[in-house]
Order: structure tokens, then sequence, then C-alpha cells
């Protein structure tokens, strides 16, 4: 499934990539005025030839200004475009997460660790350690080279050196050792717990 969402985001990256860079040559051809500089005979109905041409004529451009849904529908079309491009925006700046690990069971044929599984694992093992109040893990990076990002929560009294040395000495070995994995890098993020102050009568 994975695989297929991939290709299909590449194949609309791409055709995204055609539109605009075909359409960006038009008006740059026209706008320079190009076509009568280099004496190429363009069909008459050839838009952006000259650069004073436009791409929509007055009419058309106010055809269906004087009815009361033109502007309405054309405003919550942009809405919607404008919300679809910031989602997909966003959904290409975040890490992709794994859903599952390639692990080598020595018979040559492989086996795979669902991600979530891992994660729960880990994130349950560093919220056990010491001056660990809550844990967050996520796996990043690929099938056969996960990384792992952790956000832990610490206590007032914990010391984040001792943590963050225990996290990679045992958590993180732990799971690097269960998957098969020669290395496991580890992104840690630690913050403190802010307690509520109580009232003491």
């Amino acid at each position: 499934m994975r695989r297929v969402s991939r290709a299909i985001n590449r194949v609309l990256l791409g055709a995204t990539g055609v539109v605009l860079l075909g359409a960006g040559g038009l008006v740059l051809l026209g706008g320079l005025g190009l076509p009568a500089k280099w004496h190429l005979h363009l069909p008459a109905h050839w838009p952006w030839s000259r650069p004073d041409d436009v791409l929509l004529s007055a009419h058309q451009r106010t055809r269906w200004t004087g009815q009361g849904w033109w502007w309405p529908v054309v405003i919550a079309a942009l809405a919607v475009f404008v919300l679809l491009m910031l989602w997909w925006l966003l959904s290409q700046l975040r890490r992709h997460r794994v859903n599952e690990i390639l692990v080598d069971s020595g018979d040559g044929e492989g086996a795979t660790l669902r991600g979530r599984a891992l994660e729960g694992v880990l994130a349950a093992e560093s919220e056990s350690l010491e001056g660990v109040d809550r844990a967050g893990v996520l796996l990043t990076g690929r099938r056969s080279e996960p990384r792992v990002r952790a956000l832990l929560a610490l206590a007032p009294h914990a010391d984040p050196e001792t943590v963050v040395r225990r996290l990679s000495d045992e958590a993180v070995a732990h799971a690097r050792r269960s998957a098969g994995l020669d290395r496991l890098p580890a992104d840690v993020r630690l913050r403190a717990v802010k307690h509520r102050p109580e009232r003491v009568s």
C-alpha cells in the first residue's frame, strides 16, 4: 500500500511539474515576443503569441460576475484548493513513519516486524527507566535502516545524562538486537515535566 501511495505521489508531482513548466514556457514565449522574433508560424488560436496577449478576454473574465452564485463558488473552490495544497505540502515535509522493519531470520527468507509493535516496546521500556515520566517513540527512515525518534518527559529529579545513556545501552540496544539490526540510530529530545503547584493547608 505504501509503495502504491509513493508511486501515486510521484506521478502527481511529475504531472504538476510538467503542467507548470509548460504553462511557464508558453507565458515566457509570448511575453518575450519570441514567436515573431524566431519567425514561428503558430496557429491562429495559439495563446500568448505576442507580449500584449492575455489568457482571457474581458468578456470571458466578466461573463459570470453578475450572477449571484459566481463569487461564492470561486471563493469556495479557491479555499478547497489552498487547503489541499497545504495538506500536500505538509505530507511532503513530515518524515515518513516506518510501518514494518526487515528482520534477518537467518534462513535466507527474512521476516518483517511491525513498526508500531517495536515503537510500543521501546516506549514502554523507556518509561520504565528511572526519571522518565512519559515517553513517545517514532520509527522513521527505511525498512532496512530504521531510525528512532524519542521524546522523553523527565521528572524533576532526573539526571538527563544518565537517562540518555541508559536509553542507549538498554532500550535501544535491546530493540536493535531483537530486530537483528546492525545499527539503530536514535534522536532523543528531552523536556521537563511541569507539575501544577498544590495548595497545602
